[in-house]
């Protein structure tokens, strides 16, 4: 699972359970509904929701409060996007199979690109069109400040129109030149043609007419398709949602979050579902995952890595551990505006010491059992990319408390009582730096998510190194929401701008769509830039990578934010150990963190 916070096209993702409890997290069923060997049956799958995860939506268009990966997963299995860009196949890239699109032809000056659709067809039996892609375009255009994707700035307000050349062609033009990869896999890959010759009407009495071609009609269209998608005790009845374009349809969704997935016989895309029925199984506690899974009433379950010592236990049962890894970071961000903090957090030297004070090699293996891999800077170290430069790669600032303690002690710092105290400040170089008084302790201060024995053992590890190089770090712990409701960017006089540390727990990771700029996290005002870091440079950077297409662009920014330090780089896990039936296969674990039932086929069963 993933609990999203997406803010500006992109995601916080906190992995199976990490929300709840960091015990035993492993997938099985809460109560009925499966047999006792599995689904059974080689036509048939039962995956494991993890606990407390509760499908509830599966319109193509998202709001704020529908925010869920696993909520994406099954409504792209229903509704194909234009351009489907995962990693199921064990790279990151578009899967052609799973598009409605075949060719994106980006103009010379890479203001414009030329899409063509397949020869594709609606479970009713009548074309994919253009026409389908702009009645998505519309709802959109009229709505923005309503979908969860919108980013002033970005789409859909730097795409200036769009133009249907046929049924299978239409043109797209854009505000100025665009980095085409940033574009394709960033910006159209959210595009999700909808069945406007069923959709595109006011009531479920209403006449299908061209409302969405005026801003006024499309936006009643919005309201009656928001209004009928509340409505989950009617997504396997309602007639809206039988048209659909992807291999599968929705046979059961109940409201506790038990759906039953059937594959679409008229389906006639690449990507024809392999296993005829998916059972995706909702949970209520962790414990009842567990049950499950080691009773066998799943095919396709989760344990978090600190159980890797069970392995065996699992192997023997007909089961086969794999790592998922992310397309993701993991960090902690400072408030630069903090009163107290904040003057320290902006010198460049005083993170340094920081980052050097933290042991990711050992943290990997101590905490997270060998399964994760370390954060260097901005972008994803998890898999081979053309986008990290050498320097993050190579660690700027390699682990060394003592080295640490130098560099504060030479900026005018004196250890009193085990903790760096500020007795030279001033501007100069060898002084505290600008804003920072004298008498201010080097004493941080944490919020982190609660319930998560990982989390708390991360804190303490944390804690303890700090103490090595003569920097306080206090914890404090609450639920994940409320931590991530309090990391907001504010001014230093906001009564809100007490929180100096932020942390969303120890598998609250930030996923990153296919190409991974960093215009919202570290732009200054991005949307998901929650301490409020700012540098000119970076922000010129940062839009580099969205119109020029080097690689040279995104190394450029790697290498700068990875020596700015804009937060605390720490180990990235994976996003979850799966526990797979032996015979089950097809696929790779997906790092955009999406699963696609279509591609899961049984070798044997």
């Amino acid at each position: 699972m993933i609990l999203t916070r997406t803010v500006k096209n992109r995601r916080w993702a906190l992995a199976a359970g990490a929300a709840t409890t960091a015990a035993v997290l492993l997938s099985g069923c809460s109560g009925g509904g499966t047999t006792s060997s599995g689904s059974g049956s080689s036509d048939s799958i039962n995956y494991a929701l993890p606990a407390n995860f509760t499908p509830n939506w599966i319109l193509p268009v998202g709001t704020a409060a529908h925010l869920n990966t696993n909520n994406s997963s099954i409504s792209q299995s229903l509704w194909e996007p234009l351009i489907a860009y995962d990693g199921s196949t064990g790279k990151v890239g578009w899967n052609k199979d799973n598009s409605l699109a075949t060719a994106a032809d980006f103009a010379k000056d890479s203001k414009s690109v030329t899409i063509t659709l397949g020869d594709r067809h609606w479970s009713d039996g009548e074309q994919i069109t253009s026409r389908d892609v702009q009645f998505w375009f519309n709802l959109v255009k009229a709505n923005k400040e309503d979908w969860a994707s919108y980013s002033p700035g970005k789409a859909p307000d730097n795409w200036t129109a769009l133009k249907i050349v046929d049924d299978t062609h239409f043109t797209i033009t854009f505000d100025k030149a665009y980095n085409t990869q940033w574009m394709l896999a960033n910006e159209l890959s959210m595009i999700r043609p909808m069945p406007q010759h069923v959709w595109d009407k006011t009531s479920d009495a209403g006449e299908v007419s061209d409302l969405d071609l005026t801003p006024a009609g499309a936006k009643k269209v919005w309201t009656y398709l928001n209004t009928a998608a509340k409505k989950i005790s009617g997504y396997a009845t309602d007639p809206l949602w039988k048209t659909v374009s992807g291999p599968y349809t929705i046979k059961s969704f109940s409201t506790a979050g038990k759906v039953q997935l059937l594959a679409n016989a008229k389906y006639d895309g690449g990507g024809k579902a392999n296993i005829k029925t998916v059972n995706l199984l909702p949970f209520t506690t962790t414990d009842a995952e567990e049950n499950a899974l080691r009773a066998g009433t799943v095919d396709y379950g989760y344990i978090n890595a600190t159980n890797l010592s069970q392995e065996a236990s699992f192997t023997a049962k007909g089961y086969t551990l794999k790592p998922w890894a992310g397309w993701a970071i993991t960090y902690m961000p400072y408030n630069f505006n903090n009163p107290t903090m904040g003057p320290v957090f902006k010198q460049l030297y005083a993170r340094q010491a920081i980052q050097m004070s933290v042991d990711q090699a050992t943290l990997s293996k101590v905490i997270y059992n060998g399964t994760a891999v370390p954060t260097y800077g901005p972008v994803p170290q998890g898999q081979t990319s053309s986008f990290i430069s050498p320097a993050q790669k190579d660690n700027p600032y390699p682990f060394s408390t003592a080295k640490a303690k130098k560099l504060l002690t030479d900026h005018g710092w004196t250890e009193q009582n085990g903790t760096m105290v500020c007795t030279d400040a001033g501007s100069g170089d060898d002084q505290c730096g600008a804003g920072v008084d004298k008498g201010t302790k080097f004493q941080m201060q944490v919020l982190s998510q609660s319930g998560s024995t990982v989390t708390d053992n991360l804190m303490s590890a944390l804690q303890s190194s700090f103490a090595k190089s003569g920097i306080g770090f206090g914890i404090k712990t609450a639920p994940v929401n409320s931590v991530l409701s309090q990391a907001g960017q504010c001014e230093a006089g906001d009564a809100g701008c007490k929180w100096q540390l932020s942390f969303f727990g120890s598998a609250g990771s930030w996923y990153f769509p296919a190409y991974p700029s960093g215009d919202a996290l570290f732009a200054t005002g991005g949307g998901s830039n929650f301490g409020s870091y700012s540098n000119p440079a970076a922000d010129k950077l940062i839009s580099k990578t969205t119109t020029d297409s080097s690689d040279a662009a995104m190394q450029e920014y790697s290498e700068a934010l990875a020596k700015d330090l804009p937060v605390i780089w720490l180990p990235e896990p994976d996003y979850q150990v799966s526990v797979v039936k032996s015979g089950l296969g097809g696929f790779a674990q997906d790092s955009l963190a999406n699963f696609h039932p279509a591609m899961w086929k049984w070798t044997k069963k």
